[in-house]
């Protein structure tokens, strides 16, 4: 084992949901304690599996100081006999020994005060909260690309989400690729000559088409990405993102774009595009469409029977509502 000095720290809580990021910073801490000790095991298991006696055993100092990693998953799910274990163990961590509590930042009560423990007694806190936004997914497609040793521009990462979805993995896998293949610079014009066919299909295209009342257009649009297996998750999730979008930028008037972007936190590109595709909407239809969008999210996720007709049906009452007066 090398010197103490680099030994990680003791205790370490994963707090969050968004299971990649998840992965990684269990995989992190694993490989940091190999650093120390080359031979530190792993015991992963989920709380919701332990007894009392098992967790004894796992977090018991060993005779011949071997190093360990114990990664606790779900800690959300413990019960109290299992999380009174857990804090006891907080306030003297064995030596050679790296306790990871993997925790969604919710559940009950005795989770939570497994997470106030582990602060109290100073564990490295790791967040992986969940990506729902679209600026945080931008963030994240950013980052995955400077992480790759790329560089890149607002516009590629509008396309590159465009043509992947909203799949944190996809997107990751596609970022590492696109900075290999166009030598480190993720312009626009690489994305769409590496993703071409499914970008000009994606579940975006399709969206674009129907907020500006372009039924036949983005039925085309909707053919062509289910035949291609773009998943319907995605496409849902597109007329969702862009129903938000206009409704937003309608409601904020006819501003400068620039300060427009400012002022809702979006590209200033995106606004600009927002502000051309609100024309011909009136509040009453926007109400409208927003509640075809919520149930056909609900839709693609089991409700529907025939999940390419529920998608079919939200087109044409986007173009329903466009039409309202």
């Amino acid at each position: 084992m090398n010197s103490p000095s680099v030994l990680p720290p003791p205790l370490q809580l994963v707090l969050g949901e968004e299971e990649l990021l998840i992965e990684r910073a269990v995989r992190a801490i694993l490989e940091t304690a190999r650093l120390a000790d080359a031979s530190a095991d792993l015991t992963r298991l989920k709380v919701a599996d332990l007894t009392g006696p098992e967790l004894v055993e796992m977090v018991s100092p060993s005779l011949f100081a071997e190093g360990r990693v114990i990664v606790l998953d779900a800690a959300h799910e413990a019960t109290q006999d299992i999380a009174a274990l857990v804090i006891n163990y907080t306030k003297s961590p064995a030596d050679g020994i790296v306790l990871a509590v993997v925790h969604n930042g919710g559940g009950r009560k005795a989770g939570k005060d497994i997470v106030a423990a582990m602060k109290k007694s100073g564990a490295v806190v790791t967040e992986c909260a969940k990506i729902t936004k679209a600026a945080e997914r931008e963030a994240f497609v950013r980052n995955e690309i400077r992480r790759a040793g790329g560089k890149t521009d607002p516009r590629a990462v509008a396309a590159l989400i465009d043509s992947v979805g909203s799949d944190l993995r996809e997107l990751a896998a596609a970022s590492a690729q696109l900075v290999a293949d166009a030598a480190g610079d993720v312009s626009e014009e690489a994305v769409r000559r590496y993703h071409r066919g499914r970008a000009d299909v994606s579940g975006f295209a399709v969206a674009e088409k129907a907020v500006t009342g372009d039924v036949a257009g983005a039925m085309e649009a909707l053919r062509w990405a289910m035949q291609l297996g773009v998943p319907h998750v995605l496409v849902a999730d597109a007329l969702a993102d862009a129903v938000r979008t206009v409704a937003r930028v309608a409601g904020a008037g006819r501003a400068d774009p620039f300060k427009l972007a400012g002022e809702l936190g979006m590209p200033a590109w995106k606004v600009k595009k927002a502000l051309a595709q609100s024309r011909g909407w009136k509040p009453a239809g926007l109400a409208a469409a927003m509640r075809a969008v919520a149930e056909v999210n609900a839709d693609v996720k089991g409700v529907a029977a025939d999940a390419d007709y529920a998608l079919e049906r939200a087109v044409l009452r986007l173009a329903e509502a466009h039409r309202q007066d």
